[in-house]
């Protein structure tokens, strides 16, 4: 065992929120929320990375309303989640960390089958992991989703949470409007960047209006969609000012298109085997099956894969931003943070071994070993995410 001795593990602010290191577990989808709720699982899941040493653990993913729901193991804000929310955030404040949640809504990939509708879109766009046609949202239902946002900001601040993420990357709903990919409008929310930014816009005043100054809004965002004709960094750049400017506390940006480029914010393996066979949708099962390889995409994996246009979203704003992507090593991290980078989130190294930062601090380790087979992605679907490596015994 060595002696660590490093700035990744020294106190640092969001907003009016004192962290105790620079390590964040970023938003990782659980699949321990089985129809719609808050599970035991879920909560021991955030307890037991607190306890491993990270600074804040991000619950994610939570639906801003019923409609923008993946799958039927999603939440969606709502009263009746409020007292299991608050022992979540007691169960993790109790080990020393902070707690956020990431609120979004799916926008076109919502699953038509378990929100009984069709999916709600900035334009009309046909997806192919859902084989379905989604609707181009009315100025009203862009104003309902406005409030949906405020509405569910309000109840996570009240839940006990010390930050909120907004989700407005990975082709999200807010990302699908910024993304000349997915909207086509020809009214105020469409064509130029100033229009496309109008909805993700209003979205983060509602959100500062409900929760108040000095309040975390952390906002995950893409610095490029992976898509020909989607956002890509030259404008990332403009809404990240837009953004700071709007009420943001701190900016995550990352890469990538859940519904036409989903490993592309990743990156390594492709588990299609297994993605396949946890599929409870028969359709979706043997769409997997047979066409897994076209719809998830593999891309090379290497340290630190966003770090130089992270780079360029850090020079433009004067707010936090969290670097992500590739982190494996704590000299990974004290390279991002001598770059400037204020935090990094981690998501796999965590999922690999809970105590990731607790054994870098003590010096029992500094470097994951977790080698990218992205077979956790599958498992999300089989009751909840975790190492099937670990589990091996490997």
């Amino acid at each position: 065992m060595i002696s660590v001795n490093s700035s990744v593990f020294t106190p640092a602010r969001i907003a009016d929120l004192n962290l105790r290191n620079r390590v964040i577990r970023s938003g990782c989808f659980e699949g321990m929320c089985q129809e719609g709720k808050i599970t035991e699982y879920l909560i021991e899941h955030h307890r037991r990375v607190a306890q491993g040493g990270v600074a804040m653990t991000t619950v994610a993913y939570c639906s801003v309303s019923y409609d923008g729901r993946a799958f039927g193991h999603e939440m969606w804000m709502r009263p009746e989640l409020m007292p299991d929310l608050k022992r979540l955030t007691d169960a993790v404040h109790a080990e020393g960390a902070a707690a956020s949640i990431q609120i979004g809504h799916c926008g076109f990939f919502s699953n038509p089958r378990e929100i009984g509708r069709r999916p709600l879109g900035a334009s009309v766009k046909f997806c192919l992991f859902r084989l379905s046609l989604c609707e181009a949202m009315t100025e009203a239902q862009i104003a309902e989703k406005i409030e949906d946002f405020g509405r569910t900001a309000e109840m996570v601040r009240q839940a006990g949470f010390d930050a909120v993420e907004i989700h407005a990357g990975h082709g999200y709903l807010l990302s699908q409007f910024l993304s000349p990919w997915t909207n086509h409008r020809r009214d105020q929310f469409g064509g130029s960047l100033e229009n496309r930014l109008r909805f993700p816009l209003a979205v983060i005043r509602r959100v500062r209006q409900a929760v108040g100054d000095g309040f975390p809004i952390l906002i995950k965002m893409n610095i490029s969609d992976g898509i020909r004709g989607g956002l890509a960094i030259n404008e990332a750049v403009e809404v990240a000012r837009q953004f700071e400017a709007a009420g943001a506390s701190a900016l995550v940006p990352s890469c990538g298109f859940t519904a036409k480029t989903p490993l592309y914010m990743m990156r390594g393996n492709v588990p299609t085997r297994e993605m396949a066979a946890n599929q409870t949708d028969w359709l979706i099962r043997l769409g997997m099956s047979l066409f897994g390889w076209f719809m998830v995409q593999r891309y090379r994996f290497d340290r630190l894969f966003l770090l130089s246009e992270a780079s360029r979203i850090k020079s433009a704003v004067s707010i936090p931003v969290i670097y992500i992507g590739g982190v494996l090593r704590l000299q990974d991290i004290e390279y991002v943070l001598a770059r400037g980078f204020e935090f990094v989130e981690v998501g796999r190294a965590t999922v690999r071994d809970p105590d990731f930062v607790k054994k870098m601090e003590s010096g029992e380790r500094t470097f994951s070993d977790c080698d990218q087979c992205n077979r956790c992605i599958a498992s999300m679907d089989a009751g909840g995410v975790y190492c099937v490596t670990a589990r091996e015994g490997r």
